[in-house]
């Protein structure tokens, strides 16, 4: 059984910062791959970025390529996602996701069949 927990979402200014993070509750957190979705009002869920289960390889939506850096700390089973410079685009429910991989270097960028999925967090970017 795997569970999703993300926080940090909340409001934030246009060109502000913020952090999220997905506690993972899972048998061996470093089997996974990790990312992150989105999901704005009246538009379907789109890929924002993962990583690979050691942490070495990332893969970023180019809508938020250079502005926001997803990380995990696999001693904590978290992952986290850093958004600078914040757009009112950026506004939506952010979910996490795990994805059960068979080598270090495997990342996504669509959604996966045998995902697991957080509850997700709202971010909202005011101009």
């Amino acid at each position: 059984q795997v569970q999703l927990v993300e926080s940090g979402g909340g409001q934030v200014q246009a060109g502000g910062s913020l952090r999220l993070s997905c506690a993972a509750s899972v048998g061996t957190f470093s089997n996974y791959a990790m990312g992150w979705f989105r999901q704005a009002p009246g538009k379907e869920r789109e890929f924002v970025a993962s990583i690979s289960w050691s942490g070495r390889k990332t893969t970023y939506a180019d809508s938020v390529k250079d502005r926001f850096t997803i990380a995990r700390d696999n001693a904590k089973n978290t992952v986290y996602l850093q958004m600078n410079n914040a757009k009112s685009e950026d506004t939506a429910v952010y979910y996490c996701t795990a994805v059960p991989v068979f080598d270090s270097a495997t990342v996504f960028t669509g959604p996966a069949e045998n995902a697991y999925w957080g509850q997700g967090t709202q971010v909202t970017v005011s101009s």
